[in-house]
């Protein structure tokens, strides 16, 4: 039985990256695995492609001899694929799998969307239909992540809470900001970020929520041209009720283990492992409570990543830094644990509330955006516990 992920989106939503970050975690947690680069416009990988559509065929010299441009070069090049497609199925082969038998291949379909498109309703919806779409079209088990969440302190704040974006439901909610974004006017968003002034900003997410049920007046929707052919796109994508976002820092270990889990509980591997299961054994197992594996809500997603960011990170950089401490001291041969320190707990940080009270603990995961200690962090390729995903995006250095 093969297990495999079909990586696609837009440009710039970072399937590079996600190739790259899920090859070192699945080599850091013992599960072989390869990449196959199809896309012949990918000329810089930052990942060992075990088989290459760049081998066959290539862009720049198909653009070159066929005077096409870069998307008339891609079909091109997909069609030459097409045509060539033994050549696939002979590499495929070559990795162990076993394509072209598809019953012992389990294909799913991981959509990525960068997670600045939740910035502008427009871009939203956009997105949406994107990936309606795709779910359609290509008839498979389906997952649509938004990427780069953690970019999304950086920013303005988003009109409604992290949890309406990602569930996509009651989407008449973006109608007033829809209107306001094409009239060219600015709405306060119902979803204000944290005070940067505060040492520990507080969660929005309940206040949020009240905003939702009791709109502002300057929220009210107003009609122009566009508001009924809005009102019917939000109420096609609803009636289909098939879209919804999983979120992703590909840098952090928490964030990658949990979709990972989700993965596998759509292809199957998570109730099979590498041997299979019957189908019977899969809905056996799929219908017991929970599953077998966690989950993490969205509103710790957006308090760890949006809402109360910086305390996370200074929780993180400090575990880090006491991890590095731990390293050195076994390298240096002594017992770390001899002077009464005992092992480590991860760092944990208690919720705030704005109402209600009570409080929930959150765990920071790995390191964001690869900070923290040098001492305590993983070579390239490598994924060790404590330790982040050591990814470089473009244009970092």
């Amino acid at each position: 039985m093969s297990f495999a992920q079909l990586v696609i989106g837009p440009p710039g939503s970072g399937k590079s990256t996600y190739c790259d970050g899920m090859q070192q975690f699945l080599t850091g947690i013992e599960r072989p695995n390869a990449v196959v680069n199809l896309d012949p416009a990918n000329d810089r990988t930052s990942y060992p492609a075990a088989l290459d559509v760049r081998d066959l065929v290539s862009l720049d010299e198909i653009m070159e001899a066929e005077e096409l441009g870069p998307n008339g070069g891609i079909l091109y090049a997909l069609e030459e694929l097409e045509g060539n497609i033994e050549w696939l199925e002979e590499g495929l082969q070559g990795l162990g799998g076993s394509y072209p038998d598809s019953i012992r291949t389990r294909l799913v379909v991981i959509h990525l969307v960068d997670s600045y498109s939740l910035t502008l309703p427009t871009n939203y919806i956009s997105s949406l239909l994107l990936s309606l779409r795709s779910m359609l079209q290509m008839d498979l088990p389906h997952l649509n992540v938004l990427t780069k969440i953690d970019n999304l302190a950086s920013f303005s704040p988003l009109p409604l809470p992290l949890a309406f974006y990602t569930e996509a439901h009651s989407l008449d909610y973006l109608l007033p900001f829809l209107d306001a974004e094409q009239r060219g006017k600015e709405i306060a968003p119902t979803n204000p970020g944290p005070d940067p002034s505060s040492p520990a900003a507080t969660s929005t997410v309940d206040e949020s929520r009240d905003h939702m049920q009791n709109p502002p007046s300057d929220t009210q929707p107003q009609n122009n041209k566009f508001t009924a052919l809005n009102s019917a796109i939000l109420d096609l994508i609803e009636d289909f009720s098939l879209v919804g976002f999983e979120t992703l820092c590909v840098e952090d270990r928490t964030s990658m283990s949990q979709l990972l889990r989700t993965i596998d509980r759509a292809s199957g591997y998570v109730f099979g492992g590498a041997e299979g299961a019957d189908s019977q054994t899969v809905w056996q197992l799929a219908v017991r409570e929970g599953g077998g594996t966690g989950t993490m809500e969205v509103r710790d997603v957006e308090e760890r990543w949006v809402t109360r960011r910086a305390e996370f990170d200074e929780m993180e950089r400090n575990a880090w830094e006491e991890e590095g401490k731990v390293e050195k001291e076994r390298a240096k041969g002594r017992d770390p644990t001899a002077a009464g320190g005992g092992r480590r707990e991860e760092p944990r940080i208690e919720r705030k509330r704005a109402k209600g009270g009570g409080s929930a603990a959150g765990d920071g995961g790995g390191p964001a955006g690869g900070e923290g200690s040098d001492k305590s962090r993983s070579t390239p390729g490598t994924y060790l516990p404590g330790a982040g995903i050591q990814v470089m995006r473009k244009g970092q250095q």
